[in-house]
């Protein structure tokens, strides 16, 4: 797992093109693991990305764009490590909106977590404890 966090931090602070524009390398995370029609940068990426890096990197990967998805992929861990998966929820625990990226560390109530389409770019965010509905432990193709 730590692989899948040096290659991320290989396009650290990766982001999309305000107005019109859109940046062709999100776009290619789309392209690269099926969803080729989607032309913008707006689309929410945070799967797309880390489908990406699993697809890249020969890491069992959920295929979709949902960020959920990842709850069904790998195994499940009750306390993360370095490079595992992070899945929270959004707006609401039992809306299907949510959030995935990598841990990389915790504390005080916080989780540290390396992803797409946080603020906008490819940085380490924030976010509470209490908004995760799992971590996931993924294996090599």
């Amino acid at each position: 797992m730590e692989a899948l966090v040096l290659e991320m931090m290989k396009v650290y602070g990766l982001k999309e093109i305000a107005g019109p524009g859109h940046n062709a390398e999100i776009v290619k995370f789309f392209k690269e693991i099926g969803f080729d029609w989607v032309k913008d940068d707006e689309t929410a990426w945070c799967s797309a990305a880390l489908n990406y890096f699993c697809k890249k990197l020969g890491f069992e990967r959920s295929g979709k764009l949902d960020a959920r998805s990842w709850l069904k992929v790998g195994t499940k861990v009750d306390k993360p490590k370095f490079g595992d998966v992070v899945v929270y929820w959004r707006d609401d625990p039992a809306s299907w909106k949510g959030h995935v990226g990598l841990y990389i560390s915790e504390g005080d109530g916080l989780i540290y977590t390396l992803g797409g389409n946080q603020g906008n770019m490819l940085q380490i965010s924030i976010y509470r404890k209490d908004r995760v509905l799992g971590y996931r432990r993924l294996s090599k193709l």
